[in-house]
């Protein structure tokens, strides 16, 4: 087992005396298809941001938690960083996000039948994107009314939106129904993590009790950027990253 980076940063921030942490519960990997952020790399990252909780949530796909999960552990920083094993889900009438999965739910399923796989692994169903219709793959909104009595928690923070103005949409729907709220930044380059988060007090996350009462405490915040320019930005990180990447 490696030992513990002690070179690594580690950004501790307090707030009237207490530490405080950021929570970004959307975040994509090196497994989704289309993102070509390194697992290894994540860690120093959100030591560097004081992101100490992301959920990997990978297109279709559940392992890129788990595994990220190891690495943190093998870092010696499980005592700094929670990740959740998550996954974003394509169904049948658009994406829903899975949290605290412990297998890989498959696409194509109806919406009601990807909530009840979710539920059956115990975990959390959010409803991410907000309600930008320009969104290719968001919910559609009459599946969205079908399942809403079985959404745990909302995304009203979303630093992709085609516009701010649908992340407020979200805030008013979930406060209308009296669901937590959350942030997720939708990361598909390093830089992006931690770029929409939740602030709350410190503590590790390994249950979703234990999540949804952060959330409870917590206030969501980010930095949206227009689709056009932060297109543009993926394609420039990812090449400068090209260059500095040293295996």
């Amino acid at each position: 087992m490696p030992a513990r980076p002690n070179h690594l940063s580690n950004n501790i921030v307090f707030r009237d005396g207490v530490q405080v942490m950021r929570m970004d519960l959307h975040v994509h990997t090196e497994v989704s298809h289309d993102c070509q952020t390194r697992l290894r790399d994540i860690p120093a990252w959100l030591l560097r941001t004081n992101t100490r909780v992301i959920a990997v949530t990978d297109h279709d796909e559940q392992r890129g938690g788990p595994e990220l999960k190891r690495l943190v552990a093998d870092l010696g920083l499980a005592d700094r960083l929670s990740i959740i094993p998550g996954e974003e889900i394509t169904t049948s009438e658009g994406e829903l996000i899975g949290l605290f999965l412990e297998e890989r739910i498959p696409p194509g399923l109806t919406p009601e039948a990807t909530v009840q796989e979710i539920k059956a692994q115990g975990g959390l169903v959010l409803l991410q994107h907000g309600f930008d219709p320009l969104k290719r793959y968001r919910l559609r909104p009459e599946a969205t009314q079908r399942i809403a009595d079985q959404i745990d928690m909302v995304e009203t923070f979303n630093s992709r939106l085609s516009r701010h103005h649908w992340n407020r949409v979200a805030a008013e729907w979930a406060r209308a129904r009296h669901l937590p709220v959350c942030a997720g930044s939708d990361a598909h380059t390093l830089r992006d993590i931690g770029e929409a988060w939740v602030e709350t007090p410190f503590r590790l996350i390994h249950t979703p009790e234990q999540l949804l009462q952060a959330l409870d405490e917590g206030v969501v915040g980010g930095r949206w950027t227009h689709p056009v320019y932060a297109y543009g930005l993926k394609q420039w990180r990812n090449l400068n990253g090209r260059f500095q990447r040293k295996d």
